[in-house]
């Protein structure tokens, strides 16, 4: 399975979604669940992974995860600089034990990491989704990303976690 997550953040708590796919391509999700988390983090510049990162595993406790095929998508980076710099992604794939593929799909570049990013046109829009990986080359990643379903930049799903995430 393939998850995809995303989390919206109000004053008073954050609301993680996850949305699950068998392939790719799917247009629709195999799998979803949310879950409301009061006692988050505030908010710290360069150190995002602090707020998010805790409501990602408070969720992946409740997922049945694979380790023989089951990869994680983030809305993020998993690496944040050439030198391996982890973002958001790579703690979670640290705390993960490094048994899952994650990808991070970014809609902002990082200018500090040239090599270890790819960018995928999707449509017929001008602005790229930027892909980082850990536990899957980015070559696969990317090529993943860019087969999800969707006309616009935005693939499908990942508009639709993004839509649960902000069912409140």
């Amino acid at each position: 399975m393939i998850y995809c997550f995303d989390t919206y953040y109000t004053e008073e708590f954050a609301n993680t979604a996850v949305v699950g796919i068998q392939n790719w391509h799917d247009v629709e999700s195999s799998y979803e669940l949310s879950e409301k988390t009061t006692e988050i983090e505030e908010y710290e510049s360069g150190s995002f992974y602090k707020r998010e990162l805790p409501c990602l595993l408070s969720i992946i406790k409740k997922i049945p995860l694979n380790t023989e095929k089951d990869i994680l998508v983030i809305d993020g980076y998993v690496i944040l600089s050439d030198d391996g710099k982890p973002g958001l992604g790579g703690y979670l794939f640290e705390e993960l034990g490094e048994k899952y593929p994650v990808i991070g799909i970014a809609k902002n570049d990082f200018l500090s990491l040239q090599k270890k990013k790819s960018s995928v046109l999707r449509g017929e829009s001008k602005h790229p989704l930027y892909v980082t990986s850990l536990g899957i080359s980015l070559e696969e990643a990317t090529e993943n990303v860019s087969k999800m379903h969707g006309e616009f930049r935005i693939p499908t799903i990942l508009k639709l976690v993004d839509q649960r995430s902000r069912l409140i």
